[in-house]
């Protein structure tokens, strides 16, 4: 298990909160006598429903295509986005038995027993709400990255996975594959010596960041859940600037890019270092500062302090285009990709130029074919296909749920670690941390440790105490 220890008033305080908001008066009684998941049966299908159907969504719900699909559900089947559209037509071509809905409380009340698992790939804001309600009703979940929005969001989702024995995933598919293994391998034989600095960048964000203004109110398209889309979040008008993409530099809605991204770049450095809780995060750097979006650009400084052996290590997050100085071990030849990492050590230096460590490799190239020879054998367990969302399946078979590598109690510390640097975004300041106590050094920051909204009146009429 995770070092994290568990606040419980505060998540108590915070689940009833939530239970309150979903209208769901079962959620107490299931609060205090768990629904344990369903046994998979030798040779039985996983029952598999999704929230969010139209982006990442619509590949993850394609990788459980020899399961059984029962339910989909999707805010909007009616969008004009081309591509979006023509993911959700193959989805209904796919699937022609499952359920179509567009708001996932309504799905999972009225398909509760057909249910055993369910995928989550909306809107960040609204990752925790449906992840919630179906570890409460005993499903398993799979939930893109960032796994919350918010730290308070990520514990609690612990608690109750714990709590309730459900098999999890996180969506940071790179930590299925085979690049942050061999680094991982490269490390554990000290071919890189010690690691006292990290360099992180990505040329994220694609999509618009650093406005000053809300967009320009529209009419919301005919057949669009909008009620569904807000959540928990604040009464807003509805803008095509927003929805089905943008949302992501919106602070009400996304974590901007480093939300987006570092659960990916950040995965090996966290991973193979174990890096666990930062003692500061501070802000260096910020292009186009906001009220209601995040920035432009940022760069981040993490500062994490001695674990066991292994020294202070100080990572330096950099997007929107700023990278870092080009490191004297790369050739003359070659410049830095958008995106990627610097893992540096006393003995070698790791780089990969890629988004999920699917190449890292030693600089220069000459360093590496050197070390080639010296490389260890393969010790750390292989995901097969590099798949995980059949890890995540297996693990449910296996009813194991520490057996997915991106579960909860590697997910829920990293997520928080990603959370404080878009905190530090936000306050435009250096804080420090403390995970036992769960509290920061600004009273501005812990602030933003929960959500800060939670849209009044948000119900459902059909989720009643029948559920328990």
């Amino acid at each position: 298990m995770s070092q994290i220890t568990l606040n419980r008033r505060e998540f108590i305080t915070f689940s009833a909160m939530a239970a309150a908001m979903l209208g769901f008066p079962g959620c107490a009684s299931l609060a205090k006598n768990p629904r344990k998941p369903r046994p998979i049966a030798p040779g039985a299908k996983i029952r598999v429903a999704q929230v969010g159907c139209g982006g990442k969504g619509f590949s993850d719900i394609m990788a459980h295509k020899d399961e059984e699909v029962v339910a989909l559900c999707d805010i909007d089947w009616n969008t004009k986005s081309q591509r979006i559209t023509g993911n959700l037509k193959k989805l209904k071509e796919a699937f022609p038995k499952a359920k179509f809905y567009t708001d996932f409380r309504k799905m999972l009340v009225e398909m509760d027993e057909q249910i055993d698992a369910v995928g989550v790939a909306t809107p960040d804001h609204m990752h925790f709400l449906p992840a919630y309600m179906a570890i409460m009703m005993g499903k398993h979940v799979y939930v893109q990255k960032p796994l919350t929005q918010t730290v308070g969001e990520a514990r609690e989702l612990l608690r109750l996975a714990r709590l309730n024995g459900v098999c999890t995933q996180m969506g940071n598919q790179g930590h299925a594959g085979e690049g942050i293994r061999l680094v991982r391998e490269w490390f554990n034989a000290g071919l890189l010596g010690e690691v006292r600095e990290v360099k992180i960048w990505t040329n994220r964000p694609v999509w618009p960041q650093g406005m000053q203004e809300w967009p320009a109110a529209e009419a919301v398209p005919e057949g669009m859940n909008f009620d569904a889309f807000l959540g928990r979040a604040s009464e807003r008008t509805f803008s095509s600037k927003i929805h089905p993409f943008n949302w992501r530099g919106l602070q009400d809605y996304g974590c901007g890019a480093l939300g987006d991204m570092a659960c990916h770049i950040m995965d090996a450095a966290y991973w193979n270092l174990n890096l666990g809780a930062p003692t500061s995060v501070e802000l260096k750097k910020i292009d186009q500062k906001s009220t209601v979006a995040f920035p432009k650009s940022a760069v981040v400084e993490y500062q994490f302090p001695a674990r066991g052996k292994l020294p202070p290590v100080r990572l330096m997050w950099h997007e929107g285009g700023d990278r870092p100085d080009k490191p004297a071990e790369l050739e003359a030849t070659r410049e830095l990709a958008k995106g990627g990492q610097l893992i540096i050590g006393s003995k070698g230096t790791v780089y990969d130029g890629n988004d999920y460590c699917n190449s890292p490799r030693f600089i220069p190239e000459e360093k590496h074919k050197e070390l080639t020879p010296l490389f260890p054998p393969k010790t750390i367990p292989r995901v097969p296909e590099n798949n995980p969302h059949k890890e995540w399946s297996a693990a449910i078979r296996a009813n194991n749920p520490t057996g997915a590598g991106s579960n909860f109690e590697y997910s829920v510390p990293f997520t928080e670690m990603v959370c404080l640097g878009t905190m530090a975004i936000l306050v435009g300041k250096k804080f420090t941390w403390d995970p036992v106590a769960m509290k920061t050094s600004l009273p501005e920051a812990d602030a933003l440790l929960y959500p800060k909204y939670y849209r009044k009146g948000w119900k459902i009429e059909d989720m009643t105490a029948n559920i328990a």
